[in-house]
């Protein structure tokens, strides 16, 4: 939408038709999610731990949102999983090889997507360097409609399935299931809800990505898309979850240093930057806390 290469209509329903494409086809993150945290056969009291994870992420994404920063719900739901059960079996509860595999690639997808997008931007230079600007403009804004089409996709094949994993882990540890695998009832409620909460839209949160970091074009939006998308499949193919709100900012960051780095609005990445690392211990702590209440409640 920044780049004028879709109206705003057409673009969130062009994402909105690929992330619940995205968000339906793929389970292996999922997996991931619901057992590489804690084991939730071994979970006690994992009703008050499932609720309490998830009041906690839920109100950080809302703190978040209202600030139109753009946070990683990845992050606060990893964090507010971990910090529940640990408030609720001790350290020891935690899977620490799968916790911090998962963690790893929270941290890595970032820098690995300043890198790709800063790389395409270059070869997308060199590559248009002897053309007319309009003509540059037009081949661009034809293309982004596939690779932004391409990025809601792969956004589908992340950010779904981290909560199909928690609906999967409160089966479990409800005991209404026996197996990690998720099932296709909640594949299915959970593309809906994902292309829904598209179509309403982050409007906070749109504006920022696509205009507070740096000045977008055709061609760097369609290079930011590209990027992005590749690291997404990527982690996901590995059935790692990334903060997919971050790896899309660090690829407009790339894009926008490889055009000129002081084109880059590093206020505002470095309150993304700040968010980033203070949300999984904040969200910890806020997980440990609320799960101590539901406990005495429930």
């Amino acid at each position: 939408m920044t780049t004028r290469a879709l109206s705003p209509r057409t673009a969130i329903l062009i994402a909105a038709c690929a992330n619940f494409g995205g968000a339906l086809l793929f389970s292996g993150v999922a997996e991931t999610i619901t057992k590489d945290i804690v084991n939730p056969f071994s979970l006690e009291n994992g009703s008050a731990v499932i609720l309490g994870a998830l009041i906690s992420a839920i109100f950080w994404n809302l703190i978040t949102w209202y600030f139109g920063i753009p946070s990683s719900s990845s992050h606060a739901l990893v964090g507010s999983i971990s910090g529940a059960a640990i408030a609720a079996g001790g350290v020891h509860i935690l899977n620490y090889k799968g916790f911090f595999g998962i963690v790893q690639g929270l941290i890595i997808s970032p820098i690995i997507a300043i890198i790709i997008g800063f790389l395409i931007m270059k070869v997308f230079q060199r590559t248009l360097k002897n053309l007319p600007l309009y003509k540059t403009n037009k081949r661009m804004r034809s293309l982004q409609m596939v690779t932004a089409g391409l990025q809601s996709f792969s956004h589908g094949t992340n950010d779904a399935q981290k909560t199909m994993g928690i609906m999967t882990m409160a089966l479990i540890t409800s005991g209404y299931q026996s197996s990690t695998a998720v099932p296709f009832w909640i594949k299915i409620l959970v593309a809906a809800a994902m292309a829904l909460g598209t179509s309403v839209g982050g409007w906070k949160i749109i504006k920022t990505v696509g205009g507070k970091i740096t000045k977008l074009t055709p061609a760097s939006g369609a290079a930011a898309d590209i990027s992005s998308a590749l690291i997404i499949f990527g982690f996901t193919a590995l059935k790692l979850p990334v903060s997919t709100t971050h790896v899309i900012s660090s690829s407009i960051m790339g894009v926008g240093s490889a055009q000129q780095f002081k084109s880059v609005k590093w206020g505002t990445a470095k309150r993304i930057v700040l968010t980033w690392v203070i949300t999984l211990p904040l969200t910890a702590l806020l997980g440990a806390l609320v799960f101590k209440v539901l406990s005495i409640m429930m």
